[in-house]
């Protein structure tokens, strides 16, 4: 319904009640509504789970349709990111939001700092969706508010050609809310426990919840020793849980994200049921590191396979774990890839331990013999060094070719002496071509980087302790944060506006009109910002 519309029915809503609704405005009302858009989570979902299918169609057409996102610990954070891409970039398109786990364990857990094994409340996790989309519909409303002041003056000034072109965007505005992958971790229990938290997590608008296929009671950080993977089944009963959520809500197009460890995870906790030889369960125990027995010799306690005749004994650990042929893990991978996507998800999530496109590639090349489009979401991680990933792989490059390397040490390229010379620049080159290479080359649908906020808030606030508690003194906010935010034009350089003052006061003119005691009157300190 477009702006005049809805003020047009409003209007005759309130005439409707013979004059007892006539202190409401219709206009106002109108401009209320267009500022709150999504009345519940499940607006939001359902509205970005539409998005996401789509982009997933345009990146199957093509590869540079990818998409990105940044992790966001605080709703904040999200609305700045928001606001700041659609400045820069004019639009929001495939541009997402992204919460993780191990931003949630480590920021936002009541315990305090914890490591990423699914230490944390899981009902903090819908609470952040819910705050991520309540700063974005602020952010909305913000903006919004601001082209109703501007229509405003031009109607004041009698300028209609301006008051139409204004009406025109308000129209069309574009939203800040954008789809969220949601991580939710191992699933925080068994597949009851599962489906729970997804409710919980799509009612607060998540259209795209990531599982992982690790033991949920001993989940680890995918860039951590010590992961332990469960069976095709038991991983498979959680995957069906998120989706009967996803349906039960009417999320229909929902997004199911299945994210393999096995790369790195060298344990299992359980041996799989297998019914018959080269069922999911024969397969997944073939990986399995075992010794044959004579049953003469066989110990208490000891666990035996039958296989082709022969009795074996997988290798078990003190803690009751079960031990992984070594090597195995890229198989590992990719079969549990290919069951998922049989077996209802969508997107795939392989945790690697280097950015290396080739090494993902291999993967994904032997997946889509099976699923000709699977698709992945890849985690650009801060845990991976980037700059001496990217220079040895450069330096690895060119001694394969016969290039002369010796003006470089392979040990120490993270030096800043690096810096600036040819191999450092073909590094930083293929980092910044990282992402569109990768989608190109090894079916990557969705960069994201899991914590990125996480480095940039430490980085900043370093940064002015150092400046605030030296020499600089005041000097160190003005001229290295203040100033800028003026310059680059940083929305909440007027924070007063950005939390929400003038709202507040377009809500108090309209319930109290002219006896509103408003905020933003001449003697605001925020008009100093106004140039």
């Amino acid at each position: 319904m477009t702006y005049s519309n809805d003020i047009a029915q409003t209007d005759s809503l309130i005439r409707s009640f013979g004059g007892t609704w006539d202190g409401i405005s219709a206009e106002s009302v109108a401009r209320m509504r267009a500022q709150n858009r999504f009345a519940t989570g499940l607006d939001i979902a359902r509205y970005t789970a539409r998005i996401m299918r789509e982009d997933m169609a345009a990146y199957d057409a093509d590869p540079a349709n990818y998409t990105q996102s940044l992790g966001c610990w605080h709703g904040f954070i999200a609305q700045q990111k928001m606001i700041s891409i659609k400045k820069h970039f004019g639009s929001t398109k495939r541009r997402y939001l992204y919460l993780s786990g191990w931003m949630v364990a480590a920021l936002r857990s009541e315990f305090g700092p914890l490591p990423d094994q699914s230490m944390h409340e899981k009902t903090s996790v819908p609470a952040l969706i819910e705050e991520l989309y309540t700063f974005l519909k602020q952010a909305d409303a913000r903006e919004l508010g601001m082209m109703f002041r501007d229509l405003d003056a031009a109607r004041e000034a009698g300028d209609e050609v301006k008051a139409k072109a204004i009406q025109t965007q308000i129209d069309n505005y574009e939203t800040h809310v954008v789809p969220i992958i949601a991580d939710i971790d191992a699933g925080f229990g068994n597949a009851e426990a599962t489906y729970l938290l997804a409710k919980k997590m799509i009612e607060a608008g998540a259209c795209a919840l990531q599982i992982e296929n690790q033991v949920s009671d001993e989940k680890q950080c995918g860039h951590q020793d010590g992961k332990v993977t469960v069976p095709h089944e038991d991983f498979l009963a959680k995957v069906r849980a998120c989706r009967y959520a996803f349906l039960e809500l009417g999320v229909e197009d929902g997004i199911i994200v299945t994210r393999t460890d096995s790369l790195g995870a060298g344990l299992t906790k359980q041996i799989a049921y297998s019914k018959e030889p080269g069922d999911i369960g024969d397969q997944y125990n073939s990986f399995l590191d075992c010794e044959e027995i004579d049953p003469a010799t066989a110990r208490n306690g000891d666990v035996v396979l039958n296989r082709d005749g022969k009795l074996l004994r997988p290798k078990r650990l003190a803690s009751n774990l079960f031990q992984f042929r070594a090597g195995t893990g890229e198989d590992r991978c990719v079969l549990d890839c290919i069951n998922s996507l049989q077996n209802g998800a969508d997107l795939l999530w392989i945790e690697t331990e280097k950015p290396h496109i080739e090494q993902i590639a291999g993967m994904v090349d032997r997946i889509r013999e099976v699923v000709p489009n699977a698709k992945l979401v890849y985690n650009n991680s801060p845990s991976f060094n980037w700059t001496l990933n990217f220079r040895q792989q450069v330096y690895d490059a060119w001694a394969e070719a016969g290039e002369d390397v010796s003006a470089y040490d392979r040990a120490k390229l993270m030096s800043v002496e690096y810096d600036g010379t040819a191999l450092g620049n073909e590094a930083d080159e293929r980092i910044r071509t990282f992402q569109r290479d990768a989608a190109a080359r090894a079916g990557i649908f969705h960069h994201l980087i899991t914590l990125p906020t996480y480095h940039t808030a430490a980085l900043s606030t370093d940064n002015l302790a150092r400046e605030y508690f030296g020499d600089a003194g005041m000097l160190g906010y003005v001229k290295n944060v203040q100033r800028e935010e003026i310059r680059q034009g940083i929305a909440c350089v007027k924070h007063q506006n950005m939390s929400g003052s003038d709202i507040g006061d377009d809500h108090k003119e309209y319930f109290a009109g002219e006896a509103a005691l408003k905020a933003g009157g001449a003697h605001n300190t925020m008009n100093q910002f106004a140039a």
